[in-house]
C-alpha cells in the first residue's frame, strides 16, 4: 500500500476503535445490548456475524477455480438462513435467555445442557481459529517481515480493543459500519472487473461445460461437484438453527417481528454479498492473471482494481468483516459461560474471557488451522448433532431426554466416524450430512417413542 492506502485504512481502523471506545453499564448491556436492536442494526449486524473472512476466502478461491458455477455457493446460506427464519428465529425470541444452550438445560435437563453448551464453545473455537487464520492470509502480503504468530497476534489484540469495553454493542456498531463498506466494496469490485473484461474472455478461462446452473451436469464436476454443494446446503439448514452467535444477536432483538424480518432481509444480503465475491473472483481469472494461492484473490482484486487510497479502504473492509464475527462469536461463547457454567458473571470477568478466548483462537490458528473451508467445516459436526433436540424443544412436545441424548450421540458418533472413515479426499461431507441428519432425527424420534413408553419422563418447556 502506498501512503494514501495507508491513510484510508488508517481511517477505518481509528473509526472502529472509536465505535469500542464506549462501556457497557452492565452485564445485560455487554452480552444481549439491553434487548433494545433495532430491524436495520440487527440486519446490519447479523449480515456481518455471518459475511466472514473464512468464507469469503473459501467462496472467492471456489469462484477463481472453477468459475461462474461457484454462484451455487452463495445459495447455500440464502437457503439456509430461510429455513432459520421459517423455523427458529420467533422461537429463540420468545425463550429469550443470555445463551442457546440453555434451551436445552430447560426443555431436557441441566446436564444436557451442559453438553451442548460445551459442545458448541468446542465449535465455536474451531470457527474463530478459522476466521483468524483466514485474516492473517489477508495481511501477510502486507506486512511481509513480520511471521504469521506475529500477525495473527497483534490482529487479534486489534479486535480485543474493539470489542472489550461495549461487549454486544460494540460489535453492533462495528457491524453496521462493517455492513456500509462491504455493501459499496464488493459489487464496485465486481463492476470494475467486468468493466475491463474482453468478449470472451471468460468463456476462454472456464470451459463450456461448466454453466451456472447444471446440476445435473456438474454433479461430480472436479472443480465444485455440486454434490458437496448440496450437503452444504443440509449442513447450514440444520447447523444455524442451534448456532449461538445467532442467537445471542436474536435475544438482543427489540422484539419477535424485528428478529423474524431481521432473518430474512439478512439472507438475501449474505447471498448477494458472497454472489459478488464469487463472481469477481472468476473475472479475475478469465484476465488471465495466475495466482499460486487462490485464496488470495479478494486482496489481489483490491490490489488490481481499486485506485489509490480505496484500496487501503478495501483491505480495511475485509479486516472489519473478520473483526466483527470474531467479536461476535467471543461474545457469545462469554454469555453462553456465563448462563451455563457460571462463570464470567462480572463485567470484569467477561472482559477478561473475551481476552483467554482470543488467545485460545490464536493458538488454534496457527497450530491446527492448514484449509479453511474443511476445517470450518468440520467444526460443524458437534452443531448438527444438536439439530434434532433442537428442533424437538421447540417444536415437538413429545421429545425427551432419553431421545436427546439418543440423537446427540448418534450425531457425533456418526460425525467423527465418517471423517475418520471415509476421510476428506474421499468426500465424508456427503455421508455426514446425507445420511447424519436422517439418522440423528430417527434416533431422537424413536428414543422419545421409547421413554415415553416405558415411563421415562421429561421436562417440559418452561
Amino acid at each position: 500500500m502506498n501512503r494514501l492506502d495507508l491513510m484510508g485504512f488508517v481511517a477505518v481502523l481509528a473509526a472502529l476503535l472509536w465505535i469500542g471506545r464506549r462501556t457497557a453499564s452492565s452485564a445485560q448491556a455487554y452480552l444481549i445490548a439491553d434487548r433494545s436492536i433495532g430491524l436495520w442494526p440487527l440486519v446490519a449486524t447479523l449480515v456481518m456475524t455471518e459475511f466472514n473472512t473464512s468464507t469469503l476466502l473459501a467462496f472467492s478461491a471456489a469462484g477463481y477455480r472453477a468459475g461462474p458455477m461457484a454462484i451455487a455457493l452463495p445459495l447455500v446460506f440464502l437457503v439456509g438462513l430461510l429455513f432459520y427464519m421459517v423455523t427458529v428465529a420467533r422461537a429463540w425470541k420468545r425463550f429469550d435467555r443470555l445463551s442457546v444452550a440453555e434451551l436445552f438445560s430447560t426443555r431436557y435437563s441441566p446436564a444436557m445442557g451442559r453438553l451442548a453448551s460445551a459442545l458448541l464453545l468446542f465449535a465455536m473455537t474451531g470457527f474463530s481459529a478459522t476466521y483468524v487464520k483466514s485474516l492473517t492470509l489477508i495481511f501477510a502480503p502486507l506486512v511481509p517481515g513480520l511471521s504469521a504468530w506475529a500477525l495473527s497476534a497483534v490482529l487479534s489484540l486489534v479486535v480485543v480493543a474493539v470489542v472489550i469495553r461495549g461487549g454486544l454493542m460494540s460489535v453492533v456498531r462495528a457491524d453496521q459500519l462493517g455492513f456500509t463498506l462491504t455493501a459499496v466494496l464488493l459489487p464496485l469490485l465486481l463492476f470494475l472487473g467486468w468493466r475491463l473484461l474482453g468478449p470472451g474472455d471468460m468463456a476462454a478461462a472456464f470451459p463450456a461445460d461448466q454453466r451456472i446452473f447444471s446440476p445435473i451436469a456438474q454433479w461430480s464436476h472436479p472443480a465444485l461437484p455440486f454434490r458437496f454443494v448440496s450437503t452444504l446446503i443440509v449442513i447450514t439448514c440444520f447447523t444455524y438453527i442451534s448456532a449461538p452467535w445467532y442467537g445471542q444477536k436474536i435475544f438482543a432483538a427489540r422484539d419477535e417481528r424485528t428478529a423474524f424480518l431481521a432473518v430474512g432481509i439478512s439472507a438475501v444480503f449474505v447471498c448477494a454479498l458472497y454472489g459478488a465475491t464469487v463472481l469477481g473472483a472468476a473475472v479475475y481469472r478469465a484476465h488471465g492473471t495466475p495466482l499460486d494461492n487462490p485464496e488470495t484473490v479478494v486482496p489481489a482484486m483490491i490490489a488490481s482494481w481499486l485506485p489509490s487510497g480505496l484500496r487501503g479502504v478495501g483491505i480495511a473492509t475485509l479486516f472489519v468483516a473478520a473483526l466483527t464475527t470474531l467479536a461476535g462469536v467471543w461474545s457469545a461463547m462469554a454469555a453462553m459461560l456465563n448462563a451455563d457454567f457460571k462463570l464470567a458473571l462480572t463485567l470484569r470477568a467477561q472482559r477478561l474471557t473475551i481476552g483467554a478466548l482470543a488467545l485460545l483462537c490464536w493458538l488454534g490458528a496457527n497450530v491446527l488451522v492448514d484449509d479453511i473451508l474443511n476445517r470450518l467445516i468440520l467444526a460443524n459436526i458437534p452443531v448438527l448433532a444438536l439439530s434434532f433436540a433442537l428442533l424437538a424443544g421447540f417444536h415437538w412436545p413429545g421429545a425427551t431426554t432419553t431421545g436427546a441424548w439418543a440423537s446427540v450421540a448418534v450425531g457425533v458418533a456418526w460425525g467423527v466416524g465418517c471423517f475418520v472413515v471415509v476421510g476428506e479426499a474421499g468426500g465424508y461431507t456427503w455421508p455426514w450430512a446425507m445420511g447424519g441428519v436422517p439418522l440423528i432425527f430417527a434416533t431422537g424420534t424413536v428414543g422419545s417413542v421409547w421413554s415415553r413408553k416405558y415411563g421415562v419422563r421429561s421436562t417440559e418447556l418452561q
